[in-house]
């Protein structure tokens, strides 16, 4: 691990790599039409103060704009916001993390999970600057935190699971969804993408780091990620009126959710976020699937991560992408509805049409009589599983034991 002082200059080597001039070029290409004049005057202000090592003064100024730069952020629809507003959050937590870094003092504890924050807001809120330095200064910092653990490699290899206990769901074995182990690109593109076919494929996954070398727990999570800042789902559905979310360190979503939770509190999730983009040490430890270059044009593939306790679930919808639902840790129970069953779902009207009204578990016919109507597909999705969802095929999906979920989307 990487000692304070090296760490510091490692840091000082990379604010000179990104000099003066070069940063103040970048900003330099921000919108000043949408920014203002007055707002680009005084981001520069805080570049000059930086490398001039005024880091109280500079930090003080940062603090006002990166005020004034999250109320514009905030105002409307997040589509709606300018691009040049999201770099400048970037580039404003930029500076903010150094000064933190910079005015460490005697609690140097304290300093940096202050600038892993700074730079987590960045990440969630911003865009990418300067070669994600944002998501590099991270990185470090959180290693340093964890200078001194012992090494828990071998732990994390030998890590044993719980056996799910198959009565916890039982299946019925005229709805279960097809299992093949690891079928050729070919036959998976023939026999389940063309034909808008569910299938459960087995035995791609043991390769992953995540499955072997670096076995994901909640030890390993804590250790890797356990400081950096995400967003928690509160709620065990987001249709629940009384769904929100809040911002948290993965440690604490751990403590308070996971290993400790108070049964009188609402289920917090980890729920669709692009978590390996802001961590990519976690993205080391998993694989995209072949099977994902499959009539994928534009060679791009959505990453999320589902982490949560028993019993979150996902209410039953549809997403218009391919989906490989890969289960890393834990097991979850899986219902699926064909496309063509749409009308008889009581789809909800408005922006969340793509959301049925209907509980898919525990079906109400009195309530919902074309349900009557309905034919569906169902699994329980095991460790090492990969489950191919078509596009715009209806999902229910609900944790039975602590989960953590890879979802790929194309």
């Amino acid at each position: 691990m990487e000692s304070v002082s090296h760490l510091k200059v490692s840091m000082a080597e990379d604010i000179s790599i990104v000099n003066q001039a070069i940063l103040t070029a970048e900003v330099g290409q921000l919108d000043t039409e949408v920014l203002g004049p007055a707002f680009m005057y005084q981001l520069n202000q805080c570049i000059n103060l930086l490398y001039g090592n005024n880091y109280t003064k500079c930090l003080s100024l940062v603090k006002q704009l990166l005020d004034f730069n999250w109320e514009k952020l905030n105002t409307g629809h997040w589509k709606d916001v300018h691009l040049s507003w999201r770099y400048a959050y970037s580039y404003l937590s930029y500076f903010k993390s150094v000064c933190q870094m910079k005015g460490f003092g005697d609690d140097q504890h304290q300093g940096i999970q202050l600038a892993i924050k700074t730079c987590d807001m960045g990440l969630l809120m911003g865009a990418p600057v300067l070669d994600n330095i944002l998501s590099r200064y991270a990185s470090k910092l959180s290693k340093l935190l964890n200078e001194g653990k012992k090494d828990m490699s071998e732990k994390h290899t030998s890590a044993k699971r719980r056996k799910l206990d198959d009565c916890d769901v039982n299946i019925d074995p005229h709805k279960a969804i097809k299992r093949v182990n690891c079928p050729p690109i070919v036959t998976f593109y023939e026999d389940y993408m063309k034909t808008e076919t569910p299938v459960i494929i087995e035995g791609c996954m043991g390769y992953w780091s995540a499955m072997s070398t670096c076995r994901w727990s909640l030890e390993y999570i804590k250790e890797i990620a356990g400081h950096r800042t995400v967003p928690i789902e509160l709620g065990s559905k987001y249709t629940e009126d009384n769904w929100s979310q809040t911002l948290m360190t993965v440690c604490d979503f751990i403590d308070k959710y996971i290993q400790h939770p108070d049964l009188k509190q609402t289920v917090g999730y980890l729920a669709q976020h692009q978590l390996f983009d802001q961590i990519p040490e976690l993205k080391n430890d998993i694989i995209i699937p072949e099977y994902c270059c499959l009539d994928n044009e534009d060679d791009e593939t959505d990453i999320n991560a589902w982490f949560g306790p028993k019993g979150t679930i996902s209410p039953l919808h549809h997403d218009p992408k391919h989906n490989l639902l890969c289960q890393v840790v834990g097991s979850k129970f899986v219902r699926l509805f064909h496309r063509e069953q749409t009308p008889f779902l009581y789809p909800l009207k408005g922006i969340m049409s793509n959301t049925s009204e209907i509980d898919a578990e525990t079906l109400d016919f009195d309530k919902f009589p074309l349900l009557k109507k309905v034919q569906w597909l169902e699994c329980v999705l095991k460790e090492g599983d990969m489950l191919y969802i078509p596009p715009k095929h209806w999902h229910y999906v609900r944790s039975l034991e602590t989960s953590f979920s890879v979802s790929f989307w194309w």
